[in-house]
């Protein structure tokens, strides 16, 4: 039993060892996210995109970082900033990374996040252009179940502003499950996300 401990320790040293400083930093920086240290997880990303200028991955997670962490913020001032540092890298992340139909649903988010703050004043000028995105990524990538889902959230956040029943799009969340179910992320850092928010919204579909 003590050798089964001792190779399974030197198994999970090599292991450790084998791995890149990138993985290493990415593995980092998500754990920093995880325990809700966002500035730090922020930075460490955009050094690891510094390390990888040719990886549109750090750029994104730096801008969704900034992006999610907008939703809930009240001051003006402060939105501006973080959407201001999350379009940036969203600009680099595309200039590497042109037509991916992830950045351009974290690009929908980012105009989704004005929206949210200020529906009035944002909606009429940034709508439209959520719209577009969102369209376009489903003619690059119809199986994407972020796709699928964060269109139907938007339709059904329209809905609710105007008034109107969000039913018709339980489907699309509905089909974005059955989606994530099969989808297989093209390595462990690319983007996974979704699925549990996408289960939230199917509940209150059903209710």
């Amino acid at each position: 039993m003590k050798h089964l401990i001792i190779i399974a320790t030197l198994l999970v040293s090599v292991f450790m060892a084998a791995q890149t400083n990138y993985e290493k930093g990415m593995q980092k920086a998500f754990q920093l996210w995880g325990s809700n240290q966002t500035t730090e997880a922020v930075n460490l990303f955009e050094r690891i995109a510094k390390a990888e200028p040719d990886n549109w991955l750090p750029l994104y997670y730096a801008a969704q970082i900034n992006i999610v962490s907008s939703f809930d913020e009240k001051d003006e001032e402060k939105l501006s900033a973080q959407l201001k540092k999350a379009q940036n890298l969203i600009n680099d992340a595309t200039a590497i990374s042109k037509d991916n139909p992830e950045i351009l649903v974290l690009q929908a988010l980012l105009h989704t996040a004005w929206v949210a703050y200020d529906g009035a004043t944002y909606g009429m000028t940034l709508s439209g252009k959520v719209v577009e995105l969102y369209v376009k990524a489903a003619q690059i990538a119809p199986e994407n179940p972020r796709v699928v889902f964060s269109k139907a959230e938007w339709d059904m956040g329209g809905a609710r502003y105007f008034g109107q029943d969000t039913t018709p799009f339980c489907k699309d969340v509905e089909r974005s499950l059955e989606l994530f179910a099969n989808f297989k992320p093209e390595t462990p850092f690319h983007p996974n996300w979704g699925k549990e928010r996408a289960e939230q919204i199917l509940k209150s579909c059903k209710q």
